[in-house]
Parts: C-alpha cells; structure tokens; sequence
C-alpha cells in the first residue's frame, strides 16, 4: 500500500475499499493481524481517527474482528472471490422470469445522446412553448399549502385532480364519467402497462393497429400476448378483418391512428365495439393528441359510444405540456377502478403529488384549455410550413397524409423505393437532419408494407425557420438517394 507522502492523504473510504479488496483476494488470510491503526496512519500520512472509522466499517461489515488493546484480525471463513472477478467462461447466468426473458430478446428503442441540428422526430415539444410562468405559480401554489404531516397520496391520483379531469374531458370530448373511474398514471406509457398486466395473461390474444406505435408493441410482445396485426387504412382499423379474430383485447388509437393519422369511421367503431363485446374483449381507445385539430371537427371517442363495460380510455398530458412531466389518466370502467387502483399502489404507490396538484390548478382556473388554444394556433403555423415546403419542393413527387390533426404527417417518396429508405435516413443524418422512416412501425409479417420510402415527419419541436431549413435539407438528400449519388 505504498502512499506518495507528498500527495494528499487517503480518505476513511478509500483505505476501507483497499483493505476489503485485499482481504477478499487473499492478501490477508483467516486470522491474519492488520496494523494497528496509529502505524498505519503513520505509514499513510493521515490522521489516526481516518484509519479508525476505516476499521470500524470493516468490523460492521464483518471482515475483522476488533478487541480493544490489540491488533484487528481478519474474520475466519471469508468468501474469497473478488467482487470484481470477471465471469469465467461458458458461465451459464441465473435465469430471468419469463417476462424478462420476453424484454431481453427486444431491442431498445432509447431516445439518442445526442440530437441532429434539426430533427422531425415525432413527440418531442419545443422548450419554449412550455408555459414555464403559470406552472412555476402552480407549482409554488401547491408547495403553500402546508400540511400536518407528509404521507403517501391516493393511488388513484389526487381527488382534486381527478374532478377536474372529470370536467375537462367533459367540456373538451364530452367523454362522461365519475371521478372515480379516472386513475392517474406515470404517462399513457404506464396507463397502457397496467391494462396489459391486468387484462392479459400469456399466450391471449391483442389485437393492434398495422402501422401501429410501437411501444404498444413492445409491452403486448413483454406480457408474453399472442398479437394480430390488423392492417389501418384511410378510415382506420380495418374492422372487417376482425371477424374470425379471438381476442382478449385490441389496442386502437381511432380519433388519430398513429402513425398515419386517419379517422375511425362510425360504420367501424360501432363494428368494433360489437366484436368486443361479443367476445367480452377490452378495447384500450389511446386518444394521444386530440387536442390538435385543424381541418376536422373533434370527433367524439370511442369510450362515448357504448355502455361503458368494455373500452378504457387512456389520455396524456404529454403532447400539451410536456413528455417529461409523465402524466397521464385511464378512464376504466366502474368495476375495474379498484384493482386499477390496487395495481398503481403496488407499482409506484402514486404519481408524483406536486405535480397533480399544479396541473389540477390550471384546469380549474382555465389556465390549461387557454395554453391549448394557443399552442394550437402554434402548432398550426407549422403544420402549414411543413406541408408548403414539401409541396413546393417536391410537387408531385411527394404524397402527404394525416395532416388533418395531431402534431405529425406522413410523408410517402413516389422516387424512392422502401430499399433506399435506410439511405435516405443516412444522408440525412450526415447532414445533420433527424429523419424518422415509417416502415419499422409495420409488423414484420404485414402483407401492407408499403414499397416506396416513407416518413413519419413530426414538427412540434421546430419553428418555422428550422421546418424551412430541414425541407431544403430533405430535398437535398432525397435527390442524391434518387439519383444514385
């Protein structure tokens, strides 16, 4: 343990570590007397008391043995490997669960280190639209409210919160419920999570949209769910192709199919909500953005339509706010809302309490439908840039869907073939522009992949100036992809 005398000395931590590492690799045997703690201090250049607290941590751990008077002495029938060892070859590991054998085989879909200059990825919201003031008041306004004692919230999520969710979704999609049935959750992520691993038991049968996001995917793949990819189309999931599908649920997003952003139509909805119930199956309705229409009235949801036995309806804030807030709310029926709420409780007791209590502040003074009316306004400018670029640039060349609603669009390459697609993202990444293809969004079995290039274009992120840049950019690259260059 030699020591540069000239150096600062060693701290308790690190002649506790040195000394633990030396005795499980065998430096010190059964039984072997370590220095007392005034030569080893001497030795090191550091205070008596460092050397003290350093073996008394070592005797708590149960290392040495320490009698007043004498010399520490290293416990007997001590495990000798390193903690470091590395795994010796052909090791076969312990064994995960069945789930976590199903989540090793998935690829992870984690959000990049770093960013391009300008990226159309879908989701993400600009800083600068967040409503920084009036969520700093309500968050300050929460922390005022002193109580007599700190403790665990409702599982469910804040009572106030959840009438006041209860009146917007009223006032915004006339959706009908009692506070009760609402349970807030850690984002539509968690919501969707919790209806899988209370509705599904391996080996049923999910039924979900063909495209289709692809975390819904991911978590129906986890639970261990034997899927069936339904193709969508211009009027959304193919409901016809339901007929001879056993199912314990389907997961659907009908107000704006994602990725390609058409809408249920009414023949399909009540369609589906008849094939539900004839099977007694779950429809889990993800009405992600429906806060973002411009060409297109709100459509009613799907949770409106039938008794309310079957269908949960699963909201964020998210796509409003901010995708790091992680709020989100199911809307259950009545007599699932307590094992939904036993479920949260023992997932993460309850969603963090502040932030209930600031975004329940802004739905009761109004402050959060006006936020929506102007981010609307904002994101329409966009969505107006976008589309006139495109078209501009590309004219006929470019086919433009799902442009009606939300905070992205589909844009299909008559010129380019879905085997260029990956070059195209390549050139794309080399000069510094996120494009996002549409194809992995497809089962890998899907009989409808399309056969030409195809983006998910997302602007909620950009301003105008950037959305100009980043068509310029696409134009560039989709060129030299054309051409061969």
């Amino acid at each position: 343990m030699a020591q540069n005398r000239q150096a600062r000395g060693p701290g308790a931590r690190q002649i506790y570590e040195a000394l633990r590492a030396q005795i499980l690799a065998g430096t010190y045997g059964d039984g072997s007397a370590l220095p007392s703690s005034r030569a080893l201090a001497s030795e090191l250049g550091v205070a008596r008391a460092t050397v003290t607290s350093a073996y008394e941590q070592l005797s708590a751990e149960g290392f040495i043995l320490s009698r007043r008077g004498a010399r520490p002495k290293v416990a007997a029938v001590l495990d000798r490997m390193p903690p470091t060892s590395p795994t010796p070859a052909g090791l076969v590991p312990l064994p995960l669960s069945g789930y976590g054998e199903r989540l090793a085989l998935q690829p992870a879909s984690l959000s990049p280190a770093t960013r391009p200059a300008i990226d159309f990825r879908y989701g993400d919201l600009a800083a600068s639209d967040f409503p920084t003031p009036i969520w700093r008041r309500a968050l300050l306004g929460a922390l005022a409210q002193r109580q007599d004692r700190l403790s665990y919230g409702h599982p469910a999520g804040s009572h106030r919160l959840r009438r006041a969710l209860q009146g917007y979704l009223w006032r915004a999609r006339t959706l009908r419920c009692d506070a009760e049935q609402i349970i807030v959750v850690n984002g539509s992520q968690q919501g969707l999570d919790l209806c899988t691993r209370l509705l599904l038991d391996p080996g049923d049968g999910a039924v979900i949209e063909d495209p289709c996001y692809p975390m819904a995917r991911d978590i129906f793949r986890a639970a261990g769910a034997r899927i069936t990819p339904i193709a969508a189309d211009q009027d959304g999931l193919d409901t016809s192709r339901l007929a001879h599908v056993a199912a314990r649920l389907a997961y659907v997003t009908p107000s704006h199919q994602f990725p390609l952003g058409s809408v249920l139509s009414i023949a399909r909805r009540h369609r589906l909500l008849a094939w539900a119930q004839e099977r007694d199956a779950y429809l889990i309705e993800d009405d992600y953005d429906s806060e973002y229409r411009y060409d297109i009235n709100p459509v009613p949801p799907l949770y409106g339509l039938g008794d309310g036995r079957n269908v949960l309806y699963l909201g964020t804030v998210s796509k409003t706010m901010s995708p790091t807030l992680r709020i989100g709310y199911l809307v259950v029926p009545s007599n699932l809302a307590p094992v939904f709420t036993r479920a949260k409780q023992i997932m993460d007791r309850h969603s963090p309490a502040l932030e209930q209590e600031a975004l329940a502040t802004l739905l009761e003074n109004g402050a959060y439908e006006r936020h929506i009316r102007r981010i609307r306004r904002r994101m329409a400018e966009r969505r107006n840039a976008l589309l006139d670029g495109l078209r501009h640039r590309f004219g006929d060349r470019l086919v433009l869907e799902g442009a009606k609603a939300g905070l992205h669009i589909i844009a299909w390459f008559r010129h380019i073939p879905a085997a260029l697609e990956g070059e195209l993202i390549r050139k794309a990444g080399q000069a510094g522009l996120g494009l996002h293809p549409l194809s992995p969004l497809y089962a890998e079995s899907s009989s409808t992949k399309p056969d030409r290039a195809g983006l998910v274009m997302g602007y909620g992120s950009l301003d105008v100036r950037q959305i100009k840049r980043g068509v310029e950019l696409l134009a560039d690259c989709a060129d030299a992809v054309a051409s061969g260059g």
